[in-house]
């Protein structure tokens, strides 16, 4: 019975964390430290850094991953899955209500002109974003030759395949400087497969069931899938990847609604990956409203499990896994390229926006809000949104 009061008071925890997270995994960490550590001591200042750390190298969403390992720590895998329905859930019932409003306002051939500077905003958050992302994990003179080729290839080579191999290459670069690393004494690894087995499992039934029927949800499931277990860095990196796949090669959605939405999700708090959520029930408004909720669902599960998996499999050996060198210093190269693909992402979604004094103002104007102001990013959406109405 306390230990079911416990679990209950947990996710009580989760919820208000998840609406009052803006900010992104490094925003989202100052509120773990004072709610998680501070207040209810679930865990250990050092355990939740290192549980941060773990969920950095792993494909998937930071800071959802980490809220969830601490959900497997206290309760095992049930009070875990709990924890990222709970996490997820505000953020992905708003963006999927954002994407049925945007496509209601289409339908009624109602103008979305109020939003227009809405894309442009949203250039300058992933400029900002590519713009701190580097600062942080880039040190290095090979890390800067990698972020710069990185970001040169991803921005002309727009194939879906691309940022996996750029993300594998990079890392087996910096791998071989592995002896720069100090030794630790290490024990033997106890490794269960189960996790692994169903990631690789999900995502190989998913593509072969969804090639064979070519039905749109189990397609979206597998395209969001497959993302989700490729994207190292969070939510920033997860632009390009979608943009590619969702606007240029498969042409679910355009441009404009692309950027609205990204730019919107800013707003919402909780994880950055519920924007998952828009594209999906966009791509499946041919088939009405229960089909955009859909979507949105569909989208969702594809995107949050790969990494649900992936920290479930990790967490049991991690400990003695980061002892070796080789993974160390891969780890250089694989944030490096990570890096590149966000200042990439930035240049990409310029492209589809008119090069005019009035843009360029506000892509240059969010950047240099976000750098000097202390202003919260949902108030420079709204700030956006209010001049869209009034011009």
């Amino acid at each position: 019975m306390v230990r079911r009061v416990r679990h209950i008071i947990f996710l009580k925890d989760i919820f208000l964390l998840t609406i009052s997270a803006f900010g992104g995994p490094q925003a989202h960490m100052t509120l773990l430290l004072r709610m998680m550590v501070e207040k209810r001591r679930y865990l250990s200042e050092k355990e939740l850094i290192e549980l941060y750390a773990l969920c950095q190298i792993l494909p998937g969403p930071t800071s959802t991953q980490t809220i969830t390992a601490i959900g497997y720590r206290i309760g095992g895998a049930k009070l875990a899955f709990l924890t990222l329905i709970v996490w997820v859930f505000p953020a992905v019932t708003i963006m999927t209500a954002l994407a049925i409003v945007v496509s209601h306002f289409q339908r009624q051939e109602l103008s979305l002109a109020f939003t227009r500077f809405i894309q442009p905003m949203a250039v300058g958050f992933v400029a900002y974003a590519s713009y701190t992302i580097s600062k942080k994990v880039v040190s290095t003179r090979t890390g800067i030759v990698i972020m710069l080729l990185a970001a040169v290839v991803s921005f002309f080579i727009r194939k879906p395949f691309i940022y996996p191999l750029l993300l594998f290459l990079a890392g087996f670069a910096t791998s071989v400087k592995w002896q720069r690393h100090p030794q630790e004494q290490k024990q033997k690894m106890s490794i269960k497969w189960g996790n692994l087995i169903l990631w690789i499992s999900v995502l190989i039934i998913a593509a072969i069931v969804g090639g064979i029927t070519q039905t749109l949800p189990i397609r979206l499931f597998e395209n969001f899938y497959r993302n989700g277990s490729l994207i190292f860095g969070g939510g920033q990196v997860l632009i390009p990847l979608l943009y590619t796949e969702f606007v240029d090669f498969l042409g679910y959605l355009s441009s404009e609604e692309f950027l609205s939405g990204y730019a919107m999700v800013q707003a919402v708090p909780g994880p950055t990956f519920s924007f998952s959520a828009y594209i999906g029930a966009l791509a499946m408004r041919g088939y009405g409203m229960s089909g955009e909720i859909l979507g949105g669902i569909v989208a969702s599960a594809g995107i949050f499990l790969p990494g649900t998996f992936l920290i479930f499999f990790m967490i049991r050996f991690w400990e003695e896994l980061k002892k070796y060198r080789v993974i160390k210093a891969s780890l250089e190269g694989v944030t490096a390229a990570s890096s590149g693909m966000v200042i990439a992402a930035a240049f990409l979604l310029m492209e589809p926006i008119s090069a005019d004094w009035m843009n360029t103002a506000f892509i240059l104007g969010t950047f240099l809000l976000l750098k000097f102001t202390p202003i919260p990013a949902p108030l420079i959406i709204l700030a956006g949104l209010g001049i869209g109405f009034i011009l």
